[in-house]
């Protein structure tokens, strides 16, 4: 249920609007709401976040809104999208693992607005369905270059459209070739060619500006989920992008670190003392890098992806000011955990070896970016991206589960333009703060089964300024590295690793390990967390405790 604080800045939304020329949006004080995800994106890619990547139109979302500094995701691609949606740790929503459904009894965002009143349109990628190899081993690979048929690319139950959305183009697995993907569909129906100009990322911009003019022939609000594949491995990118970042990363990856670190001080984001700038995680060094020719070029072309989804978000940004409705569209903009350290995987499972026409691909290209390469940044210039913290992707350290976290609503946020705001949060969040925005109640029931009620908590308080946190303790576990946070403490584990303690408020980089001064703490702690781990039956007995 709306608080009365909330439900006046909606109707003031409308007010506004009415004022305006006519239009869908302003006959109805129920925002539009829009996640626009990246996948895999470092803490400090964006120019907003300290990143030297051209993102001019996130970056005047983020001058117009609010940027948090401690949103948190699930550290991984399916876990933090089944959090996203669902309002619950990944471990509730059935997400145990990789490629496995999404419970059935944990509704999405989407099920529960469509049955409120909302359009519900999604756009990229899913991932949080039943993926399986073939067990022959080349037609399998045949089947992910286009050149078989196999059916479903998971059980059909669980796809978007069968998941609340009414309408869904994009992808069902997770990995894609961005210019002839595997798995794209329209709701349940296979897409199997494409035109010989297509780009995933172009693809996923222009469908959801056609959503939006769909979702505008009538008075209902909407809800949409625009889920980018960029800039997830493998590094595609269009050459004119590319040719943008040809020489920025020649210095390396050190250099790189410390300048976005300054600027993110410069900016306010952080401050030099309770965020002290560790070393890149990998140990390398730039110096003795024996390829340094290849490695700035495949940085170049990850950043040429984040450019073109910025490029995207703007189309789409000037479409909602054509159709009447940015000003009641609120839009969050995040990543579904840092960047990838990933480097070197041979084909196989969700890697063709050869497109369409049967070009092999060649991997760790010297010249990343056609659809006949596939690469990786690796883990130094993960690291960089992930800056100012510790390790990437799939770690549950800072470096894998903080993300950039953008609030843009114009009629709703009035005067919290260019604001930053340190309260602790989590993207299991999002799920109640889409019920308190659409006025929507969690259903008893969803697809034929009781439902569990969301663990997160509705993000309004921070966005309004009513409270500096909603969450004093947060949990994490993915394949079995973990985290625990408790007020100004937070430990920390490696996979089968013991645990690292450190005071967060003091220590957000996570440089000081107090493990063997404070026992009791961990004591305490690990106790908190297993309690946790139990509630969610996580087999963790196997994991090394001190």
């Amino acid at each position: 249920m709306l608080s009365l604080k909330s439900t006046q800045l909606l109707l003031l939304g409308g007010t506004l609007l009415a004022g305006c020329e006519p239009n869908k949006a302003s006959e109805s004080p129920k925002p539009n709401i829009m996640l626009i995800m990246l996948d895999d994106m470092g803490y400090s890619d964006l120019g907003c976040y300290g990143g030297e990547i051209q993102t001019p139109n996130i970056d005047q979302l983020a001058a117009k809104g609010i940027r948090f500094t401690q949103m948190h995701n699930s550290a991984r691609c399916c876990p933090t999208r089944a959090s996203l949606l669902t309002g619950h740790h990944p471990q509730a929503a059935g997400i145990t693992g990789m490629g496995v459904n999404m419970s059935m009894n944990t509704a999405t965002i989407a099920e529960v607005l469509k049955e409120n009143g909302y359009h519900t349109g999604m756009t990229g990628k899913w991932h949080l369905s039943t993926t399986k190899a073939l067990d022959d081993k080349d037609e399998h690979l045949r089947w992910l270059a286009h050149r078989a048929d196999h059916g479903p690319f998971s059980p059909l139950e669980n796809y978007p459209s069968n998941r609340g959305f009414e309408e869904h183009w994009g992808v069902i697995w997770g990995v894609v070739n961005f210019f002839d993907p595997f798995s794209l569909v329209h709701n349940e129906e296979a897409i199997k060619e494409v035109p010989d100009d297509f780009y995933m990322t172009d693809f996923i911009t222009q469908k959801s500006i056609d959503l939006i003019d769909q979702f505008n022939q009538d008075d209902k609000p909407f809800f949409m989920y625009v889920a980018h594949t960029a800039p997830h491995w493998p590094l595609h990118a269009l050459p004119e992008d590319i040719a943008k970042y040809k020489d920025t990363y020649k210095d390396g990856w050190e250099v790189l670190r410390k300048n976005r670190y300054k600027r993110m001080v410069e900016m306010g984001l952080i401050d030099s003392v309770n965020y002290k700038l560790p070393e890149n995680s990998s140990g390398r060094s730039w110096d003795e890098c024996q390829e340094k020719e290849y490695e700035s070029a495949c940085m170049a072309v990850h950043a040429a992806m984040i450019d073109r989804v910025d490029h995207g978000v703007g189309r789409i940004i000037q479409k909602l000011k054509e159709t009447g409705q940015y000003e009641n569209t609120i839009i969050m903009v995040l990543s579904d955990n840092g960047a990838s350290y990933e480097r070197g995987y041979p084909p196989g499972f969700d890697r063709p070896g050869f497109t369409r026409d049967s070009t092999i691909i060649e991997f760790n290209s010297p010249h990343p970016g056609p659809e006949t390469t596939w690469n990786y940044i690796g883990r130094a210039w993960a690291s960089a991206s992930n800056t100012p913290f510790r390790y990437w992707k799939m770690e549950s350290y800072e470096g894998g589960t903080a993300t950039s976290f953008i609030v843009h609503w114009p009629a709703g946020l009035k005067g919290k333009e260019n604001t930053i705001n340190r309260g602790l949060a989590h993207v299991m969040d999002v799920m109640p703060t889409c019920l308190e925005l659409s006025g929507a109640t969690y259903p008893e029931m969803i697809n034929g089964e009781k439902t569990i009620p969301p663990a997160g908590k509705s993000l309004m308080p921070l966005f309004l300024g009513e409270t500096e946190s909603i969450h004093d303790t947060l949990c994490w576990e993915h394949q079995r590295g973990r985290a625990i946070r408790i007020g100004d403490w937070k430990m920390s584990a490696l996979p089968g690793e013991s645990w690292e303690l450190f005071h967060i408020t003091e220590d957000h980089t996570e440089m000081n390990d107090l493990s063997a001064e404070m026992p009791e703490k961990v004591a305490e702690m690990n106790a908190a967390w297993e309690k946790w781990a139990d509630s969610l039956n996580i087999k963790y007995r196997q994991y090394k405790q001190d």
